[in-house]
């Protein structure tokens, strides 16, 4: 197991009716920013439920955080923190929300070029302060409720930013917030959740057995619970399951002290950006690919994750590596998720333009061991096809 640090100061606030907490979360005093997307959480009645619970404090209202949030978006809000004199933010919202809202909190006390804040990579962004932030999650998918990190669309290209100064104080998490999102939502957050999870789990051997057990645990609760959270959005516990799961998944117990890959999420940013693919979506299309060009660098954490996670035991190594992308593939589709990039209009003819992105935006060396070049992204999205 490689050395490392773990740290996770994020108080997690879940079950029913748990938006009642706010007015012990947020200080009392606090003059609040409230952040969100579009207007569901009005329509739904989050919104008024959020006020009704911040009492007697000065709160302002920034909406339309748009998914993948955008940096003119963004700095927008930036605007209303420094003008209104801002000393809490509060996300009501799912992965873009809270990305955004990172993203404010370290924009606010930046100065004017706040651009620079997007060219760290996976890197701490060096900033003194951030404005302290809490979240309330209304779609369980990014992890980003108790993480540290986001990424923010620019331009042509999507930009991870990370600091330790943007872990939320808390984080309310009460299933019954997500009953109404769409189908479609629900399935992209189970399948973000899953890769976010493999993306840490089948990479190569390094005697993380604690963190393999809690991935595989994982992914098990996500194959069960997937299909049924679709046809009944009201089982509260199997939307709890999807909840915690989606919160474990990129809270970085799993992925401490062993090697991470990511490839799938690099190329997926520039579907996204270049053709407006869900996150989600484009994970789905991705990762039986990036499997099977990559089967022989990751051979054992495949055996292991297709005897482990789907219990195949029979056949030879190639065999058994075989059905568990096939069944991975299976899964996706049976939660109404294509896994082709010709079913969303992709061709042969745009992996010219999607190579070029990745290397424009300096994604050139992938993967765990950083093997994954632009030719093997080729092979990739060709295999993807």
């Amino acid at each position: 197991m490689f050395n490392f640090e773990y740290y996770n100061p994020t108080r997690i606030v879940f079950g029913k009716d748990r938006i009642t907490q706010l007015g012990r979360l947020v200080p009392p005093e606090a003059k609040v920013l409230v952040l969100f997307g579009g207007g569901s959480v009005k329509k739904f009645g989050t919104l008024d439920k959020v006020h009704q619970n911040l009492g007697a404090r000065q709160v302002v209202e920034f909406g339309g955080i748009e998914p993948n949030p955008r940096y003119s978006t963004l700095m927008r809000a930036v605007k209303v923190v420094r003008d209104e004199q801002i000393d809490f933010l509060l996300a009501v919202g799912g992965g873009s929300v809270m990305d955004g809202t990172k993203f404010v909190a370290l924009a606010a006390n930046h100065g004017d070029n706040c651009e620079d804040l997007l060219q760290h990579g996976f890197k701490p962004v060096p900033v003194a302060g951030a404005v302290p932030l809490g979240t309330v999650v209304t779609l369980p998918a990014t992890g980003s409720e108790m993480n540290h990190g986001g990424v923010i669309s620019h331009g042509a290209g999507k930009y991870p930013i990370f600091s330790p100064l943007v872990f939320p104080r808390f984080s309310i998490l009460d299933p019954t917030l997500t009953f109404t999102l769409p189908p479609t939502q629900v399935a992209n957050g189970v399948v973000d959740t899953f890769i976010h999870t493999v993306e840490q789990y089948v990479t190569v051997p390094a005697e993380g057995r604690f963190q393999d057990r809690v991935a595989e645990g994982i992914l098990q609760t996500l194959i069960e619970i997937g299909p049924v959270t679709l046809a009944n959005p009201t089982d509260y516990d199997a939307r709890a399951n999807l909840m915690w799961c989606a919160t474990n998944g990129l809270n970085g117990l799993i992925g401490a002290g062993v090697p991470q890959d990511w490839t799938t999420h690099m190329i997926g940013h520039e579907l996204t950006a270049m053709f407006g693919i869900d996150h989600g979506k484009t994970l789905a299309i991705l990762q039986p690919a990036v499997w099977t060009v990559r089967r022989e660098q990751k051979r054992a954490k495949l055996l292991q994750y297709a005897e482990r996670v789907w219990h195949l035991t029979a056949g030879s190594e190639d065999e058994r590596i075989d059905r568990a992308i096939e069944q991975t593939r299976a899964f996706f589709e049976s939660l109404g998720v294509p896994t082709r990039l010709t079913d969303y209009g992709v061709t042969a003819a745009h992996i010219d333009p999607l190579v070029a992105a990745l290397e424009a935006h300096g994604m050139t060396a992938l993967g765990e061991k950083r093997e994954v070049t632009p030719a093997v992204s080729r092979a990739i999205l060709e295999t993807a096809l």
